[in-house]
């Protein structure tokens, strides 16, 4: 039996908002094992994004549980929250959020930074990531001389890159063309696939949901459906 990588337990997400709260999310219970590639799939404003910000402790939980490896977060202070993001989570934004004063190569080293590991470590690990996604050779151009697709493999490595154990990656693939967005979707389910890492979107792209091993459908603030897809290529 797999261990598990996140649980959630009745999370409720309620925004004060005059004349009546928003609730984006409402009493939402999952659980997601370790080696996972998995879809949240919905509207806009069906709660996807405030889930995967909730269980990366971007946000907290008006109620409810939230667990990331066996560790409640929703107690945690904000500065054991953000050593747990750095030790164990990856974020993927669909904006790409990368430093433009920064090459490719130095975005992607940046998590390795905060962590204090040594240059010659983290150029090796980069230059090695690089070389199987497709980057070789653009290590010292930096974001406005890359292309969409570019910029958001350079986005993944610095997530990846670190070997954190989940990948939140929120609508990785919204700005990018058919072909890229595939090619993406390839290097995600490589890394998947030779790292283990448990990968949980937050999309509307039906490739994503189709690439998915499991697609867990919101529809205002709830689950709605969750269903296991049995075609997915990567590891079992």
């Amino acid at each position: 039996m797999r261990k598990t990588a996140v649980r959630t337990t009745d999370v409720w997400k309620i925004y004060p908002q005059e004349p009546d709260p928003v609730e984006a999310v409402r009493g939402v219970s999952l659980q997601v094992e370790t080696g996972d590639f998995v879809a949240m799939a919905g509207p806009s404003g069906s709660g996807k994004t405030t889930m995967l910000n909730l269980i990366g402790g971007l946000t907290r939980p008006s109620r409810g549980g939230i667990w990331i490896d066996d560790r409640e977060i929703t107690e945690m202070s904000d500065k054991a929250l953000a050593q747990l993001r750095l030790e164990r989570i990856g974020f993927v934004f669909q904006s790409y959020n990368l430093l433009p004063v920064l090459t490719a190569l130095e975005n992607a080293e940046f998590t390795l930074l905060l962590r204090g590991v040594a240059k010659d470590e983290r150029r090796r690990k980069v230059l090695e990531l690089f070389h199987k996604i497709g980057l070789e050779g653009l290590e010292e151009r930096k974001p406005g001389k890359l292309s969409g697709g570019q910029q958001q493999r350079v986005a993944v490595a610095r997530a990846v890159v670190a070997d954190p154990a989940l990948i939140l990656a929120d609508e990785p693939t919204a700005n990018l063309d058919s072909t890229a967005s595939s090619d993406l979707l390839d290097v995600m389910e490589q890394l998947n696939r030779d790292h283990g890492t448990t990968f949980l979107f937050s999309t509307h792209d039906p490739r994503v949901m189709e690439r998915s091993r499991r697609l867990i459908t919101l529809v205002d603030g709830q689950i709605e459906s969750d269903k296991r897809r049995n075609h997915f290529s990567g590891s079992p």
